[in-house]
């Protein structure tokens, strides 16, 4: 069995509890409240940048060519592609692109950051490369699964085309491929890239619930967050050194 499909079946409650959140089958309906797709728009947004650095990280410490291609090309397809999605989806919500950028992130979408881009810096990158699989795996399969649940076109309906497109499709099988070549390779990091994947697995499926339930900083947490930046979500770790061992 190859070492993807074990973590697949490591996360398999997760999956559940995903296609299962009133979020996702709501969405898959178009029967979602407006406030709760721009609450999930506006912190997508702010998530995705930090995503798109986690994946240069990982590439720029990656030692292998086809490595380098597959994570510098992710972070290529979120800047270039996935965030004109979400600038489209804004302006028909009357949402404009200053809107989005000073949007504070909520508290999960910051411990999501936080996470994928101290992997990324502090971590081995076959153990990154697990932290980042989730997303893109989780958003393939949930889309899948809200295809079969929907009944005919609805506002909605732009949010699975894209999820469930070839190109999603092919970036994903290319960092499964890649997830799997590393396990391989280097079998002493499994443990470590299996508590990886399903860290980012708990915290996709806690994204969807931070949307649909409006999830805000108590009043003490959000001293000193005004401008929506904490910790080291603004990625400060960039003086790491980069050229350490894949292993």
């Amino acid at each position: 069995m190859a070492f993807t499909d074990d973590l697949l079946d490591a996360g398999s409650e997760i999956w559940t509890a995903q296609f299962e959140h009133p979020f996702v089958c709501e969405l898959a309906t178009g029967d979602l409240a407006d406030a709760a797709f721009r609450r999930w728009l506006e912190q997508d947004y702010r998530y995705l940048f930090d995503y798109a650095r986690a994946y240069a990280v990982a590439g720029a410490k990656a030692r292998e060519e086809a490595a380098m291609a597959t994570l510098l090309g992710g972070a290529d397809a979120v800047l270039n592609e996935e965030l004109d999605l979400h600038r489209s989806f804004a302006a028909e919500y009357g949402v404009t692109e200053d809107d989005l950028r000073e949007t504070a992130k909520a508290p999960t979408c910051e411990a999501y950051t936080n996470f994928l881009v101290r992997t990324a810096h502090d971590r081995p990158v076959p153990v990154a490369v697990a932290a980042l699989f989730p997303c893109m795996k989780g958003y393939l399969d949930v889309a899948d699964h809200m295809a079969d649940l929907a009944e005919g076109d609805h506002r909605y309906t732009p949010f699975i085309e894209t999820y469930t497109s070839d190109g999603f499709r092919a970036e994903t099988a290319s960092m499964r491929d890649l997830l799997d070549g590393y396990a391989e390779s280097y079998p002493g990091r499994r443990d470590a890239m299996r508590e990886a994947f399903l860290t980012s697995a708990r915290l996709e499926s806690a994204f969807w619930e931070m949307a649909y339930a409006g999830e805000t900083w108590s009043a003490r947490e959000s001293t000193g967050r005004a401008d929506g930046r904490g910790g080291d979500d603004d990625g400060r770790a960039v003086d790491h050194d980069l050229d350490r061992d894949d292993a």
